[in-house]
């Protein structure tokens, strides 16, 4: 049984770009497809696509590399844990190294990043940062 299934997808994406991968493939969920979703809006994946599989469906996301093969993805971490929930309010969210990098939060309004989270002015959980 998988208790963090958000980790298991960010272990999955830093696994696959260590080793160069052009997609991973995941289980799929609504969060999943959310926190893609903002990964393609901000620019560190290509593109997402839910895929029928057995037994359930899986998500792909295509990685993305520069032009000589630098990953475009060098960190990704995961904030808000099972045992330890983290949640910001919009006034305390600080760009990530000084708006190189992006925070994903899970909000009312769904799965966004922070500078969307900034400029609706709402906060939530915050899931992960990536740079």
């Amino acid at each position: 049984m998988m208790t963090d299934s958000i980790a298991d997808m960010l272990t999955r994406i830093r696994n696959a770009i260590r080793v160069e991968n052009p997609y991973v493939d995941l289980p799929s969920s609504r969060v999943k497809q959310g926190v893609a979703e903002v990964l393609k809006r901000e620019g560190y994946i290509w593109d997402w696509e839910e895929i029928e599989g057995t037994p359930a469906k899986q998500l792909r996301i295509y990685l993305k590399y520069g032009p000589n093969g630098e990953r475009v993805i060098r960190h990704i971490r995961r904030i808000s844990k099972p045992g330890r929930r983290i949640y910001r309010g919009y006034q305390k969210l600080k760009p990530v190294l000084n708006g190189l990098g992006i925070c994903i939060l899970s909000t009312s309004r769904g799965v966004i990043s922070d500078r969307e989270a900034r400029q609706r002015r709402l906060g939530g959980e915050v899931l992960c940062e990536v740079w």
